[in-house]
């Protein structure tokens, strides 16, 4: 059913991924899936990595990690964007669209008031993308 999972990760918030992570893992595995990782970086140094090429190789270890623990196919990209503030809705879609994925995983929080005015990352990829997106609290 499915070929290929995206899952967004923010690697400054690993431990906050848990949940969807292992609803990611649990799907790929079910489904003989390749699991591809993205992250969003910015050319500038930053909590992460100091320069885009340190985030890649970050990302690139993380996702090694998740394939050996848990016997799937994984792969990785990097996005850079000038402002990931402002950029990171626009250019996880564009990264879904570029990588082919049918589904995307991702963590979410739980709603707050703000969530009414601004949509969290989630709501936006969920709301814009032509795949399936599966939010995890």
């Amino acid at each position: 059913m499915y070929r290929k999972i995206i899952f967004p990760v923010d690697l400054t918030h690993i431990d906050q991924l848990t949940r969807a992570l292992q609803t990611a893992t649990d799907l790929a595995r079910h489904y003989g899936a390749e699991l591809c990782f993205v992250g969003v970086t910015s050319a500038a140094p930053g909590a992460a990595a100091r320069n885009p090429q340190e985030y890649q190789t970050r990302l690139q270890t993380f996702a090694d990690e998740q394939g050996a623990a848990h016997g799937l196919e994984t792969s990785c990209k990097a996005c850079v964007s000038h402002d990931p503030s402002i950029d990171t809705d626009k250019t996880l879609l564009s990264a879904i669209t570029e990588l082919g994925g049918d589904l995307v995983i991702m963590q979410t929080h739980v709603p707050n008031m703000l969530d009414y005015v601004w949509s969290g990352h989630g709501g936006t990829i969920a709301a814009h993308s032509d795949v399936s997106v599966f939010l995890v609290r």
